[in-house]
């Protein structure tokens, strides 16, 4: 797999993403925005945007913090997240810059045809959604045991991408209140929608070593079964048939 770090504009920021792709297939594929957890663009999600890709897509891991801004536990994390969460407006602008850099860099390596996708995982499934509100022109997004709600709830027509919710009925962390809080939002809206609910399931069950008693843990066949769900998921939408 080939990984290309990409410095891009995110405001008055330069960002730092990564463009991820089987060099070895020959062809253009589609172009799948990653965004990843609340410590952003690490050397885990790029093993796990590698993961993603396969042969499948071409991936672009987003950065939602700025370029040499990366945080060194779950505090410094939260600090950079929380405020992020709470403005839906800078949130949305700085997913949207990473959706542009992946178009921009797809197309000038002549690597992605005219299919987009999204795909997130906890704080990064928030981002992908707030890119859904926002009304960016992709065909999927798919969230990750992610953040459900918003400060600026999408407005009747705007969201475009068929919409994939992948959660843990008992996580904490977004709790059935959001998840009730979400479908009446995407429902007014007119959004198609899809959640797929495990039972006994917690906050952050794709992610290796997140155990925390009561609060999340990896669970490798419900991340299996997730990934499976999540490729099948944006193939049914790219070909029009959800």
């Amino acid at each position: 797999m080939k990984v290309e770090k990409i410095k891009y504009p995110m405001g008055s920021l330069t960002a730092e993403g990564a463009l991820i792709y089987d060099d070895k297939v020959s062809g253009k594929r589609p172009a799948a925005l990653m965004a990843p957890n609340w410590m952003g663009m690490t050397d885990t999600a790029i093993e796990r945007g590698k993961l993603v890709a396969g042969d499948r897509y071409v991936v672009f891991v987003a950065d939602m913090y700025g370029q040499g801004t990366r945080p060194a536990d779950f505090g410094e994390a939260a600090a950079l997240a929380n405020p992020l969460r709470e403005d839906a407006v800078e949130q949305r602008k700085r997913i949207r810059a990473a959706y542009d850099a992946m178009v921009k860099e797809g197309n000038s390596r002549n690597l992605i045809d005219n299919r987009r996708a999204a795909i997130g995982f906890c704080f990064g499934g928030g981002n992908v959604l707030e890119l859904a509100r926002d009304g960016a022109d992709i065909a999927a997004a798919v969230s990750i045991h992610g953040d459900l709600k918003t400060a600026q709830a999408a407005k009747k027509g705007a969201v475009k991408a068929r919409l994939l919710v992948a959660h843990g009925a008992p996580d904490p962390v977004a709790p059935k209140a959001d998840r009730d809080a979400f479908e009446s939002e995407m429902d007014a809206a007119g959004a198609n929608w899809q959640m797929l609910i495990f039972s006994g399931i917690l906050h952050a069950y794709t992610d290796q070593g997140s155990d925390v008693p009561g609060i999340a843990g990896w669970h490798e066949p419900t991340s299996r079964q997730t990934y499976a769900a999540t490729h099948q998921f944006i193939a049914d939408a790219f070909a029009g048939r959800l």
